[in-house]
C-alpha cells in the first residue's frame, strides 16, 4: 500500500515542533497556563523563581546568559542571610576550592583570616614567593590583580591570589598607615602542617613547641608523632602552639584534642537537621604527668577553639597568649547540580562546659580567654608568647 507522502511529512514534522515547543517552554515556564505550570514545574516558589528569572533574561536592557544570572541568583540568596561563613561557589570556583584543599596548592605561600578591609596574613612560609617580596605577617592585602577584598570570604579572596605555577599577581597591601605595591611571583607552595623545636627553660628544662597549622586530613597523626619524636628527645612539657590556625575538620579537633586529654567529652555537635552528637576522647593520650599549654591568638579561630577550649575545660593545660577568634558554627560544603556548591553554616558546637565559642547565631563572639595573657612584640626577635609558656611549664615542672 502507498503511504500518502502528505501524512508522512506530518508524522516526522509532528514529533520535531512538539520537541521544540517543549524545550521552549521547558525554559519559560511563565508561558504555560496556570494550570498546566502547576502540574508540570512545582512548587509556588519554584514558579515564581523560573518566573523573575526568564523576565530578566528577556526583559532586562542588556543580555545577561541564564548560567550568570542563576549563579547571581543563588549568591544573593545567600548574601541576605548576613552570615560571613556561608557562601556560594559557582563551578569555577568551587573546582579551584577543591584544588586548594590539597597539601599543595600554586599560590604565593601565606596564611591569612578574613578582616573588613581584605585579608590579614598571619603566616608566610619560609622560602616562598610571599617572603621573598618581602611580605610580612600583619600585612593587610586589600586588592589583588584590581579586585578589592573588602567583604570577600576567605575563599573568594584567596581564590584571586592562587593562580598558575610561574604566572604572578599584583597586591595592593596596607602595612600601618602605608600602602605596598607588590608583583609576587606564584608557584607549588607545600604547606607544612606540623612544625616543632625544642626550648630550654633558665632551670635546664626541655621544653617542646609544636605547631599546628590546619586540622587538615591525618594532621592528628602527623602532630602526635612529632610529640612523641619530642618527648623521646627529653621534653618535659608540651607548648601545642594554635596561633594562626583558622581550624578546619572537627574529627581532627577530637584527635588532636585526645593526644592530650584522655577520657570524657571534647566538642558537642547541635545542627538543625540531625540529633546532637557528642565526641569523646579517644584514649591513648600522652601521660597527664607532662604539662601542656597551648598558645593562642585572634588567629585561633574554628576547630583550633574546639581543642584549646576542650584542654581549658578539662584542666588539662592552660592558654598562653590573646583571645581567640570567637566562631562558634561549622559549615558544610554542599555540591549542587549545575557543579557548583553551597558552603553554608549547618550548626553549632559547645565545649565540654556548654559553653559556645560565638555570639548570638552566627556574629563572632569573644572567643576563649587565655590564662596567662601575653603579646608577641613584633619590634623584637624573641617571641614573648613562647617565653612565657615556657617559664609557665618550667615552673609547673619544678613545683
Amino acid at each position: 500500500m502507498r503511504r500518502n507522502p502528505l501524512l508522512t511529512l506530518l508524522a516526522v514534522l509532528v514529533p520535531v515542533a512538539l520537541l521544540a515547543i517543549g524545550i521552549y517552554l521547558g525554559g519559560h515556564p511563565s508561558s504555560l497556563p496556570d494550570p498546566i505550570r502547576s502540574a508540570l514545574v512545582g512548587d509556588d516558589h519554584a514558579q515564581l523563581f523560573s518566573e523573575a528569572l526568564d523576565k530578566v533574561h528577556d526583559d532586562y536592557y542588556r543580555k545577561i546568559g541564564e548560567d550568570d544570572l542563576t549563579d547571581r541568583s543563588i549568591a544573593g540568596m545567600v548574601a541576605s542571610l548576613q552570615d560571613k561563613y556561608s557562601h556560594y561557589f559557582t563551578p569555577k570556583q568551587f573546582k579551584e576550592y577543591m584544588n586548594s584543599t590539597n597539601a599543595q596548592f600554586s599560590g604565593v605561600g601565606i596564611e591569612v583570616m578574613q578582616t573588613k578591609a581584605g585579608l590579614k596574613i598571619a603566616r608566610v612560609y619560609k622560602g616562598s614567593p610571599a617572603e621573598k617580596s618581602g611580605l610580612k605577617a600583619g600585612d593587610v592585602i586589600v586588592t589583588v590583580a584590581g579586585h578589592p577584598l573588602a567583604g570577600l570570604s576567605v575563599e573568594k579572596a584567596s581564590n584571586y591570589i592562587r593562580g598558575k605555577d610561574g604566572t604572578k599577581v599584583t597586591l595592593v597591601v596596607a602595612r600601618g598607615t602605608q600602602k605596598l605595591t607588590r608583583d609576587v611571583g606564584r608557584a607549588v607552595v607545600s604547606v607544612p602542617v606540623v612544625a616543632s623545636r625544642m626550648h630550654t627553660a633558665k632551670d635546664g628544662t626541655k621544653i617542646a613547641q609544636v605547631a599546628l597549622a590546619t586540622f587538615s586530613r591525618g594532621s592528628s597523626k602527623q602532630l602526635r608523632a612529632e610529640v612523641d619524636k619530642r618527648l623521646k628527645q627529653g621534653a618535659k612539657g608540651i607548648l601545642l602552639d594554635l596561633r594562626h590556625n583558622g581550624g578546619g575538620l572537627v574529627d581532627e579537633a577530637r584527635l588532636v584534642a585526645s593526644i592530650f586529654i584522655p577520657d570524657g567529652k571534647i566538642v558537642t555537635i547541635k545542627a538543625r537537621n540531625e540529633p546532637s552528637k557528642t565526641l569523646s576522647a579517644t584514649g591513648r593520650a600522652i601521660s597527664p604527668k607532662i604539662p601542656v599549654a597551648v598558645l593562642v591568638d585572634s588567629g585561633t579561630a574554628s576547630a583550633a577553639e574546639i581543642v584549646s577550649g576542650a584542654i581549658q575545660d578539662d584542666h588539662r593545660g592552660v592558654l598562653i597568649g590573646d583571645h581567640t577568634y570567637g566562631k562558634g558554627v561549622f559549615q558544610e560544603v554542599q555540591p549542587l547540580t549545575n557543579g557548583g556548591a553551597l558552603d553554608i553554616t549547618v550548626g553549632q558546637y559547645f565545649l565540654p562546659s556548654g559553653r559556645n565559642l560565638g555570639g548570638t547565631g552566627v556574629n563572632q563572639g569573644g572567643g576563649l580567654q587565655p590564662d596567662v595573657k601575653v603579646a608577641d612584640d613584633t619590634k623584637t626577635p624573641a617571641d614573648e608568647v613562647v617565653d612565657a609558656g615556657v617559664r609557665e611549664l618550667a615552673g609547673k615542672i619544678g613545683s
